[in-house]
């Protein structure tokens, strides 16, 4: 007989993250996540230096009773004493269906959540990757598609790690039995329509009636092609990445114009995993790159553009970028006060610091505008000899389209102290002297890039 699941299962994964600012649990309360939670709670409560613990939960809004799986899990946290936290999905099925539209906007929640260096436990469990293997194949997967999901990868600025992928879905059931857990049942999850519950409630209890102990020999051999995957990777040669001017993150066109699609293929699909990111489908990127092939080198105001999900991939100039995460951009943005910083979503970190010789001149309680480009705008940075419209000083500057409108500008009186990224404009306030009260100060900007590749 076997023994039964206790915390101390999670050792050898919750011990490599002790070093994390913060633990998060996706936490929808179904067994798998509800177990888990429990077993992390209990595992900290011996280990006073475990980082704080965090339950995230992601209302999707799809199913009548969301509100009520929301509090439910609210509930059962303050039970276990520990801290909730509730994030509302915008899903967007957009050709995708509705089940991968869901986990995009659950993910892409999750990684804008997460602090540099924190982790979200996911409950995924043994069946879940025999599952997940099985699609892959139906789908006609490669070697990294076939080593299933990974124990643990980069999630944004954080990590995600899966402490469960040993452990079978009936050890989970048991285990919130014996603790008197209540879960909640997803009514999705008995509609045969949908392929993984297809595969859960039709053809695994058949190859178990023949080969009862499947679940460890089909996990072994996704491990195995893991293996084989991961010595790929430390092999093969990843091309290098370079940045536009803002710090997006990409690679040289040139790199992916060769005459082996297969091979441009694979270095693309090298490059993403390094960063983080998981590969588009074959067809997808087949078509991306063919659409770039046939521009070459030329047509550089032509753009393809290839949506994975939850990133995209688009091309500018002599390079293939991968742009930022979508944020909604407020209208209006807050005044900047001289020695402030301010983090706003869809742009990024600003502020204004003092100036070591030249600088613009502010008084402590003078608070310039911070303004996106509204179109018309012009102005002379200090570094040109002449005066131009925005929009151009933008364009020759080499500032990537999909940054254009979210480049901050500091306006004071109607007039254009600076611009984000590009420095300060000649201005009254621009210079070494100033009046008395006032300080010299400059504008710093650090764009909300896409992360993964530092």
């Amino acid at each position: 007989m076997s023994r039964a699941l206790d915390h101390s299962a999670l050792d050898a994964t919750l011990g490599e993250f002790l070093d994390a600012p913060h633990w998060y649990v996706a936490f929808s309360g179904g067994s798998d996540s509800t177990a888990l939670l429990h077993l992390i709670r209990e595992w900290r409560r011996t280990r006073d230096t475990a980082p704080p613990l965090t339950a995230l939960h992601v209302n999707h809004g799809l199913q009548q009773g969301a509100g009520e799986w929301q509090n439910h899990c609210a509930w059962i946290c303050r039970f276990l004493d520990v801290h909730f936290e509730a994030l509302e999905a915008d899903v967007d099925p957009d050709g995708k269906g509705l089940e991968a539209a869901a986990r995009e906007a659950r993910y892409a929640l999750l990684e804008a959540t997460l602090e540099p260096g924190a982790v979200v436990f996911f409950g995924h469990h043994q069946d879940d990757q025999v599952e997940t293997l099985f699609l892959r194949l139906l789908r006609g997967a490669g070697v990294d598609g076939l080593a299933a999901m990974p124990a643990r990868r980069k999630l944004g600025r954080g990590e995600l790690s899966r402490p469960l992928l040993d452990v079978p879905r009936s050890a989970l059931d048991q285990y919130t039995e014996r603790h008197g857990l209540s879960c909640i049942e997803d009514p999705s999850n008995s509609d045969i329509s949908l392929d993984r519950n297809y595969l859960r409630a039709e053809v695994m209890p058949l190859l178990e009636t023949r080969w009862p102990g499947y679940r460890k020999t089909v996990t072994r051999a996704a491990d195995h092609m893991a293996e084989v995957a991961g010595w790929l990777r430390e092999t093969e040669v990843t091309p290098q990445t370079q940045f536009s001017v803002l710090g997006d993150p990409g690679l040289a066109l040139q790199s992916l114009l060769g005459e082996d699609e297969a091979e441009s293929a694979r270095l693309l699909r090298a490059w993403l995993k390094g960063g983080g990111y998981l590969a588009p489908g074959k067809i997808p990127l087949q078509e991306f790159l063919r659409q770039l092939r046939q521009l070459g080198k030329g047509a550089e105001d032509a753009a393809p553009r290839l949506d994975c999900g939850n990133y995209c991939l688009q091309r500018f100039q002599d390079g293939v970028y991968i742009l930022p995460p979508e944020h909604e951009v407020d209208d209006e943005l807050p005044a900047l006060a001289p020695g402030e910083s301010l983090d706003l979503s869809g742009i990024g970190e600003i502020g204004l610091e003092r100036a070591a010789d030249q600088g613009l001149w502010l008084a402590l309680d003078e608070h310039p505008e911070l303004r996106l480009r509204a179109g018309g705008e012009r102005c002379r940075p200090v570094s040109r000899r002449r005066s131009a419209s925005l929009k151009k000083i933008l364009q020759e500057e080499g500032v990537p389209p999909w940054w254009r409108n979210r480049v901050p500008l500091l306006v004071l009186d109607e007039v254009i102290l600076a611009i984000g990224a590009l420095g300060p404009c000649d201005s009254e306030r621009w210079g070494a002297e100033g009046e008395e009260e006032e300080a010299s100060w400059q504008l710093y900007w650090k764009p909300a890039v896409a992360p993964g590749f530092d």
